[in-house]
């Protein structure tokens, strides 16, 4: 892809999903979350209506009379985008690819953080993180990680290491973030990082998956390869049988992505690449 057809690119998922970013949260950015929380500012002395609640008993002791806390509103989120970009991302039978859609998404996210002022980092990753991007304010930078998105290939084939992403996170983001890890989850053995992060972020997982991961077509005997593992194999796709124990596998790993993000106390959607998520993503940031 030259440089001209990446720009032109950029301006286009700009176009789109800057919109989209205020359509999706609807002004309620901040309480999709779990708010911004509040930070320790000074101690004063007690004025008639504060809260008793905030008495500071210590300094209250120490000088024989009231004092309280007060306490200010964080007025800065971070939001840390984890995104795949292995090998697997870039299969699509539908709409888009899947690596496409998790483009989107993640241009709605950096719009909606800057919108509100909010600083957006990105940790790329397929089977080791490809790329970091620090977070940072500003259209400049928003426009830098689009183009990275669309842009950015591992530096192999790269299969699907979940865990490599959040141990990363893990060791660069010490405060709290909002983070959004975006994959087809093509991964096992992550579940430790996993409630490590969702014990220091407020974490949310998205499931980007295409309708023929799930089932297969009737096209008779096709030879398929595997986009991480290049591994090819024989199937016989007019076999029932084979087609239930395809569908069986998918079902059997979505479960166990579910329990190990609900385990933690994150969150984890599905968006399937045919899909209009938009509705989705409306539907479950309203329902946090």
């Amino acid at each position: 892809m030259t440089t001209a057809e990446i720009l032109k690119k950029v301006r286009r998922i700009e176009i789109k999903t800057k919109g989209l970013s205020n359509h999706i949260f609807a002004g309620e950015y901040h309480s999709a979350f779990k708010g911004r929380g509040m930070s320790f500012s000074e101690v004063r002395e007690y004025q008639h209506g504060d809260d008793v609640k905030n008495i500071d008993w210590n300094v209250t002791a120490r000088f024989s009379h009231p004092f309280v806390k007060v306490f200010e509103e964080e007025r800065e989120l971070t939001v840390m985008l984890l995104v795949d970009i292995s090998a697997s991302s870039q299969f699509g039978s539908q709409q888009r690819l899947k690596r496409e859609l998790i483009t989107e998404i993640s241009a709605v996210f950096s719009f909606a953080a800057a919108t509100n002022n909010d600083k957006v980092g990105v940790i790329f990753f397929s089977d080791k993180v490809e790329k970091f991007i620090p977070p940072k304010k500003g259209r400049s930078h928003i426009l830098r990680i689009i183009r990275e998105l669309i842009a950015l290939e591992p530096v192999q084939t790269g299969t699907t290491n979940v865990r490599v992403a959040l141990e990363y996170l893990n060791n660069v983001q010490k405060k709290r973030t909002i983070t959004v890890l975006m994959s087809d989850f093509i991964s096992s053995n992550y579940e430790l990082p996993l409630q490590l992060a969702a014990r220091r972020h407020d974490l949310v997982g998205i499931q980007v998956y295409d309708r023929y991961d799930k089932e297969l077509p009737s096209a008779g005997l096709v030879q398929v390869m595997d986009s991480e593992t290049k591994e090819l194999q024989w199937l016989d796709t007019d076999d029932k049988k084979v087609r239930i124990q395809y569908a069986a596998a998918f079902d059997k790993h979505k479960k166990y992505c579910d329990q190990a993000f609900r385990k933690c106390g994150a969150s984890l959607m599905h968006l399937r690449t045919d899909e209009d998520y938009v509705k989705m993503l409306q539907g479950f940031f309203k329902g946090r």
